[in-house]
């Protein structure tokens, strides 16, 4: 069985920081894109992050350009969020998502859209306070 399972989300206040980690199970995700994408109270879930494979090319959203960090081991089957400066912008459920296809087979560009992610975790909140 395919899981993904966030942790490391949380309560924090404006301007500190946050890691999330996504660990995946069941398989093993090396060949696949990986994302992170959020969605707030009463809004659309957005494209947070993204990342071909290991050490690979990584694509972010303009609202967290400079603050977020998207990075993966695949000797741990895990990816990770390190989020910075966080503001109450930030306050959303985040996801982690694993592509459909090989990394290969995939632009950066196209891992904005979450309809190019076959599995999704539960998510993990996380709440920024000012």
């Amino acid at each position: 069985q395919v899981q993904l399972v966030e942790s490391g989300g949380g309560l924090v206040q404006d301007g500190g920081s946050l890691r999330l980690s996504c660990a995946a199970s069941g398989r093993s995700f090396d060949e696949k894109p990986m994302g992170w994408f959020r969605q707030a109270p009463g809004k659309d879930r957005e494209f947070v992050a993204a990342i071909r494979r290991s050490g690979g090319i990584s694509s972010y959203a303009d609202s967290v350009k400079g603050r977020f960090t998207i990075s993966r081991d695949a000797a741990k089957n895990t990816v990770y969020l390190q989020m910075n400066s966080l503001s109450p912008e930030d306050t959303a459920v985040y996801y982690c998502a694993a592509g459909s296809k090989p990394w290969w087979g995939i632009s950066i560009s196209r891992l904005r859209d979450p309809a190019e992610y076959e599995y999704w975790g539960q998510g993990t909140q996380v709440t920024v306070s000012s």
